[in-house]
């Protein structure tokens, strides 16, 4: 399966997931360093996670965290706008974390080549904006407002991810999106209780009735919590057993981590002992999925 990123095309391989790579522009992520980071500094965790492995950096600039009020879309542009004329400065594909069109907007305009949405397309002008920048749009499942803490209840958990990522995609392909700019996410942990969040995993395969990759934001998760009893920080080797469902993905999956070195050494280390990877020095890299495209990014693209 393709997905089609404004200046980039990414091959999702059946069984071998790719990797995105998380940067918080923030002061108060619930589980990276507490407080300020320089420019400079994101920057260069960035490009790290760069050349460890992510084929696409996820910028975002508002913590999930429901216990603090939305930051002002002002303070959200002045966070990320920065940082992605950086990564785009280095070819860095980026995607940026947001569910608001005008952080998107100006995201789009310094050159990010994806739009991570996780309030289930709430605001469909983060349809409009992607399909007129050429750029890809992750469509999150959820029943419950950004920044709002709930727990609704499900008659079917995976029954329910299935219907509203299918209904909210056929709002993205009416908004001009290809089917090959659009990657969902089942939305674990959010507005979801633990045991939900890990029956969607056991059922994971059920989701590609979809018929579209899946982007799973697994990384340092209440769920890995519950069952670890480590905090957020603390959960990177939980983090790498919920990896283990997506190799089982026919339609390919993007897996969203904090510890790119040790997913990509996780994965090929199974593969090696799977005997689904040559015997090479360095294996541990991955493969390189990544095209760039040969044209120049637009760091503009007017609708047709």
């Amino acid at each position: 399966m393709k997905l089609a990123l404004r200046g980039f095309e990414l091959e999702l391989e059946p069984g071998r997931p790719a990797l995105m790579g998380i940067v918080n522009a923030t002061p108060d992520s619930f589980s990276d360093r507490q407080g300020t980071k320089a420019l400079d500094e994101l920057v260069q965790r960035a490009l790290v996670l760069d050349r460890e492995g992510a084929e696409i950096v996820d910028v975002g600039g508002e913590s999930g965290r429901t216990d603090r009020p939305a930051v002002s879309e002002d303070e959200e542009i002045a966070r990320v706008v920065p940082l992605v004329q950086r990564l785009v400065r280095e070819r860095v594909a980026v995607s940026v974390d947001t569910w608001r069109p005008r952080p998107a907007q100006a995201a789009l305009d310094a050159g990010a080549a994806m739009v991570n949405d996780v309030s289930a397309l709430a605001q469909p002008r983060l349809a409009e904006l992607c399909a007129e920048y050429g750029a890809a749009l992750v469509i999150t499942h959820t029943r419950v407002p950004p920044k709002v803490k709930g727990f609704p209840a499900y008659a079917d958990v995976v029954a329910d991810v299935i219907a509203l990522l299918r209904e909210r995609s056929a709002r993205a392909r009416e908004a001009g999106l290809a089917a090959e700019q659009i990657l969902l996410d089942p939305g674990l942990d959010l507005g979801k209780g633990v045991e939900q969040s890990i029956e969607i995993l056991r059922r994971l395969p059920e989701l590609e009735a979809l018929g579209r990759p899946l982007l799973l934001a697994i990384s340092r998760k209440d769920f890995v919590g519950s069952i670890t009893f480590r905090r957020p920080a603390e959960r990177d080797p939980g983090t790498l057993a919920a990896i283990e469902p997506a190799f089982d993905l026919a339609l390919g999956s993007l897996i969203r981590v904090h510890d790119v070195a040790g997913a990509a050494d996780f994965m090929a280390v199974r593969r090696e002992l799977r005997g689904d990877a040559p015997s090479l020095p360095g294996s541990a890299l991955p493969a390189g999925k990544l095209a760039r495209r040969s044209l120049p990014l637009e760091l503009r693209r007017e609708p047709a």
